[in-house]
C-alpha cells in the first residue's frame, strides 16, 4: 500500500505533534482528510518552532522600527544601517533540544544554521557569539554536555572561518534536563544589496543548491516543540549532521551569485527544511510553488517525498531565479563543487504542490500553513509560590567572617569564573578584524575600509528572570546595552532568543509574557528596536522547566575605533570611579547563591531613566577618549568587578579602594548587584571633565580609589594579592572539567 493512502489514526496525529483539535482544523481547511505527506507538512509548519503559535500575539508588543533599521522581523535576519553605504545583518537562534541529545552535532549545526540565516541575506558573516546554559556542576551529564557543545561550536565555526568573538556561560540545576545553546551571528553587506526570501515571478524556476538531502533531522522542528522525558537518546535520529566545509563552499557560491542580477529570492533550508523554505518564500510573495520532488538531490536510496520535504539535512539553499538564468546559476555552484538543480516553478493560485513520479503527492494552500496556522491565547497565571520565592529576610543572612575569602569563593563560582577554557578553543582572530577578544564586556570588530567598528554582546541573567521575569527581561536589555556602552559603542538594535518551558502551563506563559513586557519597556526607554529573534519553548524535562531565559543579542556602533574601551585597568596611578550608585538588596545575587546557597528575594530594581543617564555619561566620556577602562557591574557586584578589572591580560594591576558602606550592610556594599553602574578609570587630569559629563547627564559619580600595586584593597574589608584572586578565577572551570575527566 502506498504510504499516501495510509489511514491517519489518532496515533499518527500524536506522533506528528498535533492535537486532535488541530487535526480537525486541517480537515476543515482542506475540505478532506490529508494524506501522510500533507500531514507531515502541517505538523512542521504548525509546530511551535515554526509557527510561534503560543507567543506570536505577545511578540507584537515589541518595538521594531528605528532610524537604523533596514529590515525588521519576518525575514531570515534583521538588518541595520551602519553608514558609509554598509549594513549589518544579525540574528540569534536556538539549538537546545538537539544539543542536549547529541551535544557536538547539535551545537555544530546550530552554528551552521545561523550562519546561513546571515549569508542568505547577502551578508558575509564576520562574527559569531553564543549563550550557553548547563545544569548543576554536580549533575553527572553537565561536563559531558559542556565539552561536546564547545567542541561542536569550535569544530564548525573554526572550519568555516568565522571568528567566535564572545558569549556567556551559566550553570544552574534548572538546566539539568535541558541545556540551552543559543548562537548569534552578524554579517556585513552593502545596504543596497539586500536579498530576501521571496518567491516572486510566475514561471520563475526554483533551484535547490548545496548538499544532498538525507534522512537526518526528519521531524527536528516537531522534536524542538515538545518536552522531554528522562533521557532523550531515542531522539537522536532527529538531530542533523553538519559539514562545515560544505557550508564554506555554499557561502562563497552564494556570495558570488549575489554579484549577479539572477536572484529573485533565496532562503536557507533550516528548521523543517524544504517545507519551511518553500512555504515561507511563497507566503511572502503571495504566490504558489510546484516542486518536483524526484529532482531533489539525495544521498540515500529510496527516499520518499515525505522524507525529502521534512529532512533537515544541512548546508542547503532554496532560491528563485530569473527565468533563463538557470544554466548560469548552475555554473557558479559547479565552480564550487556544489549541486544546483531546478526542482520547481513559481505558480499562480497560492498552493504548495508536491509532484512525485509525475503525480500530485500533496497540494495545500500556502495560507493554511502560515496565516491560518493556530494562534493560541494560552492561560496565564502567576505561580502561587512566587510571593514566597520573593521573600528574603536579610536578618537571617549571616555576614561573612572573612570578606577576602568570600570574594575568592564568588570568583571561583563557575558562573563568574573565567571562561577562557571555552573561548580558547575558538578561533576568534580569523579574518583579522577582531579588536577586542573574548573576556571583556563586549567584542569589538573593525569594519575594513572605515574608521568604524561594531560591538556585540549576548546577555541574560536567568536567575533574575526566575524571581521576577518582567524585571529580569528589562535588565537583560539594559545590561546588554551597558556592555556595549562600556566598550565605547552606541547600541542600535537587538535580537532575542526567548527560552522557556512548556507554554501549556499557565505559570510558564506568565513568565514568558512578563519577560516580553520587560524587554519592551527597556527597548522603548533606551531607544533600541527588536529586529528579529527566536522563541524556544518546551524546554522542560519530566515536568521540570528551565529558568526563564530571554537571551538578548545586541549590536552597537563605534564611529571612531580609537574610542573603543576594554574592562581592564591600564596602569598604576589612574583614578577609579563609579558611574551610578549602589543601593541595598541582595536578592538574586551570585553572592547569595554561591555563599549562602539561596536563590530567592527580589532581584535588583531597574530604573530605566537612571540607566539611560549612566549609559549616556559613559558613552560621552568614551567618545572624548578620557576613559581608560570601563566595566559593567553585574554578577558579584562591585568587588567582583574590581577584581576582574585588575586581571589585565598583559599583567595584573592592583587597586586601593575607599569603601564607606553608608548605611548598607558590608556584603551589600561589596556584592549587591545594583543595576545601572559602570566602573571606570581615568587619568587624574580628566577627573573634572568626567564629573562635568556625569552632571550634565544626570548620572551619579563617585571617585573611589586609585590603581596600582599588587593587591586589591577594598576599604577595611578586602586585602588580597591580585595573583591569588586571579588563580581562583582563571582556573575554576578547567579544574572542574579535569576533575570530572579523572572520575
Amino acid at each position: 500500500m502506498d504510504i499516501y493512502d495510509m489511514k491517519i489514526t489518532d496515533a499518527t496525529i500524536k506522533e506528528h505533534g498535533l492535537t486532535t483539535d488541530e487535526y480537525r482544523r486541517i480537515v476543515d481547511s482542506l475540505g478532506r482528510e490529508p494524506n501522510l505527506l500533507e500531514l507531515g507538512i502541517f505538523s512542521v509548519m504548525w509546530s511551535e518552532h515554526c509557527s510561534y503559535k503560543s507567543s506570536r500575539r505577545h511578540l507584537k508588543n515589541f518595538p521594531t522600527k528605528g532610524p537604523h533599521v533596514l529590515q525588521g522581523p519576518g525575514e531570515n535576519a534583521g538588518i541595520v544601517d551602519i553608514g558609509d553605504g554598509l549594513a549589518v545583518a544579525f540574528k540569534m537562534e536556538s539549538h537546545n533540544h538537539p544539543s542536549f541529545i547529541e551535544p557536538y552535532q547539535g551545537a555544530a549545526t546550530g552554528v551552521g544554521g545561523i550562519l546561513r540565516d546571515i549569508f542568505t541575506m547577502g551578508a558575509r558573516p564576520i562574527a559569531s557569539l553564543n549563550s550557553l546554559r548547563f545544569g548543576s556542576p554536580e549533575n553527572k551529564k553537565t561536563a559531558f554536555l559542556v565539552e561536546g557543545v564547545v567542541a561542536g561550536i569550535a569544530g564548525y565555526g573554526n572550519c568555516i572561518g568565522v571568528p567566535t568573538v564572545g558569549g556567556e556561560v551559566y550553570f544552574n540545576p534548572s538546566y539539568n534536563g535541558n541545556c540551552l545553546v543559543n548562537v548569534m551571528t552578524a554579517g556585513l553587506l552593502k545596504k543596497d544589496r539586500i536579498f530576501r526570501g521571496n518567491a516572486s515571478g510566475i514561471g520563475n524556476p526554483v533551484i535547490y543548491a548545496g548538499s544532498r538531502t538525507g534522512r537526518d533531522g526528519i521531524h527536528g522542528a516537531v522534536m524542538a516543540s515538545d518536552v522531554f522525558g528522562e533521557g532523550g537518546e531515542e531522539r537522536r535520529p532527529t538531530v542533523q549532521v553538519g559539514d562545515p566545509f560544505a557550508e564554506k563552499l555554499l557561502l562563497e557560491a552564494c556570495l558570488e551569485l549575489f554579484k549577479t542580477d539572477f536572484v529573485v529570492g533565496i532562503q536557507d533550508m533550516g528548521a523543517a527544511g524544504l517545507t519551511s523554505s518553500s512555504v515561507e518564500m511563497a507566503a511572502r510573495a503571495h504566490t504558489g510553488l510546484e516542486l518536483h520532488i524526484d529532482r531533489v538531490p539525495r544521498r540515500e536510496e529510496g527516499m520518499t517525498a515525505y522524507e525529502c520535504m521534512l529532512s533537515e539535512s544541512q548546508e542547503r539553499m532554496l532560491m528563485v531565479v530569473r527565468k533563463g538564468t538557470e544554466e548560469e546559476v548552475r555554473k557558479i555552484f559547479r565552480k564550487w563543487d556544489l549541486e544546483a538543480e531546478v526542482v520547481g516553478t513559481v505558480i499562480e493560485g497560492g498552493n504548495i504542490r508536491i509532484m512525485e513520479r509525475g503525480e500530485v503527492a500533496g497540494d495545500i494552500p500556502v495560507k493554511f500553513l502560515t496565516d491560518d496556522a493556530p494562534v493560541y491565547d494560552r492561560p496565564i497565571k502567576r505561580p502561587l509560590a512566587q510571593d514566597e520565592l520573593n521573600t528574603l529576610d536579610l536578618k537571617k543572612i549571616a555576614l561573612p567572617h572573612n570578606y577576602s575569602e568570600t570574594l575568592i569563593k564568588i570568583l571561583s563560582s563557575l558562573n563568574v569564573a573565567s571562561k577562557e577554557w571555552i573561548y580558547s578553543q575558538y578561533d576568534y582572530m580569523v579574518r583579522t578584524d577582531t579588536v577586542v577578544c573574548p573576556g571583556s564586556d563586549a567584542a569589538v570588530v573593525k569594519i575594513k575600509g572605515t574608521n568604524k567598528a561594531i560591538a556585540l554582546t549576548v546577555d541574560c541573567n536567568s536567575r533574575y528572570c526566575y524571581l521576577d521575569p518582567r524585571k529580569g527581561g528589562a535588565i537583560a536589555v539594559a545590561e546588554a546595552a551597558r556592555n556595549l556602552v562600556a566598550s565605547g559603542a552606541r547600541p542600535i538594535a537587538l535580537t532575542d532568543c526567548l527560552n522557556f518551558g512548556n507554554p501549556e502551563r499557565p505559570e510558564v506563559m506568565w513568565q514568558l509574557t512578563e519577560a516580553i513586557h520587560g524587554i519592551k519597556d527597556a527597548c522603548i526607554a533606551l531607544g533600541i528596536p527588536v529586529i528579529g529573534g527566536n522563541v524556544s519553548l518546551y524546554n522542560e524535562t519530566s515536568g521540570v522547566s528551565v529558568y526563564p531565559t530571554p537571551t538578548i543579542g545586541m549590536v552597537g556602533i563605534i564611529d571612531d575605533l580609537k574610542a573603543h574601551t576594554t574592562q581592564w585597568f591600564k596602569g598604576a596611578g589612574d583614578v577609579v570611579a563609579l558611574i551610578g550608585e549602589t543601593k541595598p538588596g541582595l536578592g538574586g545575587t551570585e553572592y547569595l547563591s554561591a555563599v549562602h546557597a539561596l536563590e530567592r528575594g527580589d532581584p535588583p530594581d531597574i530604573d530605566l531613566s537612571a540607566e539611560k543617564a549612566v549609559e549616556e555619561a559613559c558613552l560621552k566620556a568614551a567618545g572624548e577618549c578620557i576613559i581608560l577602562s570601563a566595566h559593567d557591574l553585574s554578577e558579584g557586584g562591585l568587588a567582583v568587578s574590581l577584581a576582574e578589572s585588575a586581571f589585565n591580560p598583559k599583567g595584573n594591576i592592583g587597586a586601593e579602594i575607599d569603601l564607606d558602606p553608608k548605611g548598607l550592610r558590608a556584603d551589600e556594599a561589596l556584592f549587591a548587584e545594583t543595576q545601572s553602574r559602570i566602573l571606570v578609570t581615568v587619568r587624574e587630569k580628566d577627573v573634572a571633565r568626567l564629573k562635568a559629563i556625569c552632571k550634565d547627564a544626570g548620572a551619579p559619580l563617585s571617585v573611589i580609589g586609585k590603581t596600582g600595586g599588587e593587591r586589591l584593597k577594598i576599604g577595611s574589608f578586602i586585602d588580597v594579592p591580585v595573583n591569588e584572586l586571579k588563580e581562583a578565577w582563571a582556573g575554576a572551570l578547567g579544574r572542574y572539567l579535569a576533575a570530572h575527566a579523572a572520575r
